[in-house]
């Protein structure tokens, strides 16, 4: 039993630590997509 405590615990711990990393990586994607959105009109 205590061992499925420990286990229950790891992973929603590693969730937790997951899911802002999921954001961090969208949110740059976003960030390289408007540099090279603005760096396509200024060559237009």
């Amino acid at each position: 039993m205590r061992l499925k405590t420990a286990l229950l615990g790891l992973l929603l711990g590693s969730a937790v630590l997951a899911l802002p990393a999921c954001n961090a990586v969208r949110g740059l994607g976003q960030d390289l997509k408007s540099v090279a959105d603005a760096g396509e009109e200024a060559i237009d």
